[in-house]
């Protein structure tokens, strides 16, 4: 079940009740409190204002509330506890959980980039679960509106002939054993199906990136469960550590069950990627 789904059916038969008590800046809205629920359950949400574990880098006012950077860092913890799990939420978007991503050990790190749609003014949130089952936040309120009713920013036959076109590439030359920084960039539409046809005056059916697996030398390296609130023509930066030579693969699945790969070999102390 998608995460679109499971997030309807918690907010069509769950009433989120007391125990949740608003914050003098009003970030305990009651959308969170579900969707809170949903993803991590009872257990509590450390507020990591310091940044110790993770930080959002988001803009205070979006510039296109239909392409909004973001940037979820993490930090290496003691112990060797690290973050195995980043979840994205965005409180006033139709579908609030923009995107769950899994990290393997390989990843190195638990960073991700990309590009969100934000409908209304609203607290954005990253959640780092950690391997000792702890749950850390960091949050930013975006003042942005429009973005998932937006209209395409291309035309839709263009964007429909180049559907699922992939490219992958290192922004730095590869090191064995040392992270490294890659970018995948997906040709697709990602419609939200709230957006109307500025010809037809029709709306155009939903039609997104729903799951993304990034592979390295046949280990998985990130996996991601997203839906339209991550923007068109879907972009993520993330990392991997490379032992040696192979292949980073990329492999999506969209909305109607279409399935796209793009691979680029691997070498240390290549630059680039195709």
């Amino acid at each position: 079940m998608s995460i679109s789904s499971r997030l309807a059916m918690v907010l069509a038969g769950f009433m989120w009740v007391a125990g949740v008590q608003a914050a003098d800046d009003g970030s305990d809205t009651a959308i969170w409190g579900k969707v809170k629920t949903l993803l991590v359950g009872d257990r509590p949400v450390i507020d990591d204002t310091a940044g110790n574990v993770i930080e959002l880098e988001a803009p205070v006012r979006a510039e296109d509330a239909a392409v909004v950077p973001l940037a979820v860092r993490t930090k290496q913890q003691p112990g060797g506890v690290h973050v195995s799990k980043v979840h994205l939420v965005i409180d006033e978007n139709p579908s609030p959980i923009g995107g769950t991503f899994t990290f393997s050990p390989i990843a190195g790190r638990a960073d991700i980039e990309t590009r969100v749609r934000i409908e209304a003014y609203s607290w954005v949130r990253a959640l780092a679960e950690t391997s000792d089952g702890k749950v850390y936040m960091a949050r930013r309120y975006v003042k942005a509106s429009g973005g998932c009713s937006a209209p395409a920013g291309k035309d839709q036959e263009e964007a429909m002939a180049r559907l699922g076109k992939m490219k992958l590439k290192l922004d730095d030359d590869a090191v064995a054993g040392q992270p490294s920084a890659a970018q995948l960039m997906i040709s697709h539409p990602n419609s939200s199906g709230l957006a109307m046809d500025q010809l037809t005056r029709l709306y155009v059916p939903p039609h997104f990136v729903r799951r993304v697996e990034v592979s390295y030398a046949g280990e998985p390296v990130m996996t991601a469960d997203v839906d339209f609130s991550i923007s068109e023509n879907p972009n993520f930066r993330f990392w991997f550590v490379p032992k040696g030579e192979g292949e980073l693969k990329a492999v999506i699945v969209d909305s109607k069950d279409l399935k796209f790969e793009s691979a680029v070999a691997i070498r240390p102390g290549m630059k680039g990627g195709s």
